[in-house]
């Protein structure tokens, strides 16, 4: 028995009340695969690499903080 075959076999066993967290996996597991920078976000670690660029180290509301102050 193939491992697709076997899957599909013990989603065949999964209750109901489960599925929705199979599919979250599922589809995390499918979404992963294509996953490729782009352009921008490759000459961004490039510059990072390299000892350019600017790093943020706080929270995640200090950051959206500092952008509103650049306005």
């Amino acid at each position: 028995m193939s491992e697709r075959e076997r899957a599909i076999q013990l989603l065949n066993d999964v209750p109901d009340y489960k599925m929705g967290y199979v599919i979250a996996y599922l589809q995390g597991a499918v979404i992963g695969e294509d996953e490729t920078p782009n352009a921008e976000t490759l000459a961004a670690m490039q510059e990072l690499e390299n000892g350019g660029g600017e790093v943020f180290s706080g929270s995640t509301e200090d950051f959206f903080n500092m952008l509103l102050e650049e306005d």
